[in-house]
């Protein structure tokens, strides 16, 4: 393996307390109930867009448009309020510094990057992709390719990990080898066609050395 790409909301960092409040700051003052992290979690992974289309259902473009504005007013203020890295991630990235490794995120690139800069964990990648970087996103392997073009690696010597079923279907359709973690915001039933299941972001180091 030459190239591993990573998600970053669910695999890398657990974000899904300062999306939640920053949802339910938009949503409420557009008069709709908050939720709660839990129900957060089952919705997070195809892009904001998708994101706000789901939690406000049939009502029209301009109310959207409204709760979408308020959502990315308090998320770029907020982004790093109770964001961390999983456990392990830090540790896992140091002890693979051999590897190339990039990460492709359904969240915008900028806001990504902001997550990642505010964690000083954007050093050890060497391409960012966010929702917008390509015209398609995730389950699309579209993202994928760009990273394999950019970093002249090929399909077969590149990994996804990530955490939902948009990454390991990304994935297979680009052609990688695919690596679902547990400890995301999707159930295993979901990701359990990946070519491998890791529960802990540190099994990931064994696992590159046998392949």
């Amino acid at each position: 393996m030459q190239l591993i790409i990573f998600d970053l909301d669910g695999t890398l960092v657990d974000s899904s307390t300062d999306i939640t409040n920053a949802l339910n700051y938009a949503l409420t003052s557009s008069g709709f109930k908050p939720l709660a992290v839990s129900d957060t979690v089952k919705i997070i992974g195809e892009g904001i867009t998708r994101l706000i289309e789901q939690v406000t259902g049939d009502v029209d473009i301009s109310t959207k448009n409204d709760v979408m504005k308020r959502f990315l007013e308090h998320y770029e203020k907020h982004i790093l309020d109770y964001t961390r890295e999983y456990l392990g991630v830090r540790e896992t990235l140091g002890e693979i510094k051999r590897y190339k490794k990039a990460v492709i995120s359904n969240k915008k690139e900028s806001l990504s990057r902001m997550v990642l800069d505010g964690l000083k964990l954007s050093k050890y990648f060497d391409m960012i992709v966010g929702s917008d970087t390509t015209h398609e996103r995730k389950p699309s392997p579209v993202p994928i390719l760009k990273v394999l073009s950019d970093l002249h690696v090929p399909p077969g010597e590149t990994v996804m990990v990530g955490d939902s079923d948009f990454d390991i279907d990304a994935g297979k359709a680009a052609g990688v080898h695919t690596v679902a973690v547990t400890y995301g915001y999707r159930p295993r039933e979901v990701i359990a066609h990946a070519d491998h299941i890791i529960d802990r972001m540190t099994d990931l180091i064994p696992l590159l050395e046998s392949m």
